[in-house]
């Protein structure tokens, strides 16, 4: 546990930032490259913005109305607001498209890839597509989808317990319940409208 976080934040930094450490490997990130995420204020996303930025990213995302303000102030290129605006509209590419949410398609973002770039989704696509695209991408050129397969699990903590006590990332916390209160917080969760983390304090 890092050493200058409370218990609910430390909660907040574990399963989301797994998923986005598990993203960002699957490819070789360079300083300045462009990336797109989209599903900025969702638990995976909210880590996933702050690594790229660590790493000296360009990075531009997507969020809920709610959590813009939160989003911007972590030092990303441009914020677009989901609810008012279609991503994919954009006429600007990038190196990756990162769909942390996985509401998106590959073949609704391949227009925005570069020539090489690379789109992972963390859902497995229409027909389960992702994995099979995946597949092909390791014969073909061009544009490719990875899917990202998650391992690790102490490396991640490992890395974002450092970069935590470095003061580079802060998890996006939504709503705290009490225990009792549990089933609320699942109905909550359920309504697919929570923005980063939802946390259960057991006291």
């Amino acid at each position: 546990m890092p050493k200058n976080v409370s218990f609910q934040q430390a909660a907040a930094s574990a399963e989301g930032v797994h998923y986005a450490i598990n993203f960002i490997n699957k490819v070789k990130l360079k300083a300045g490259q462009r990336v797109l995420v989209n599903g900025a204020s969702g638990s995976i996303g909210s880590a996933m913005v702050q690594l790229l930025v660590y790493y000296g990213l360009e990075v531009t995302a997507t969020s809920n109305s709610a959590c813009m303000d939160w989003i911007s102030s972590k030092g990303i290129h441009l914020v677009i607001d989901y609810e008012k605006e279609d991503f994919t509209k954009l006429e600007e590419t990038f190196d990756y498209v990162f769909d942390a949410v996985g509401k998106s398609t590959f073949g609704k973002c391949k227009p925005l890839l570069k020539e090489n770039g690379i789109y992972i989704s963390s859902e497995l696509g229409p027909k389960a597509q992702n994995p099979i695209l995946s597949l092909l991408g390791l014969v073909k050129s061009g544009k490719k989808v990875k899917f990202p397969f998650p391992h690790d699990i102490k490396g991640s903590l490992e890395m974002i317990k450092r970069i935590t006590e470095e003061g580079k990332f802060d998890p996006l916390i939504d709503k705290e319940y009490a225990l009792p209160d549990i089933s609320e917080a699942y109905t909550y969760v359920e309504t697919g409208q929570k923005s980063g983390n939802v946390i259960l304090n057991i006291t």
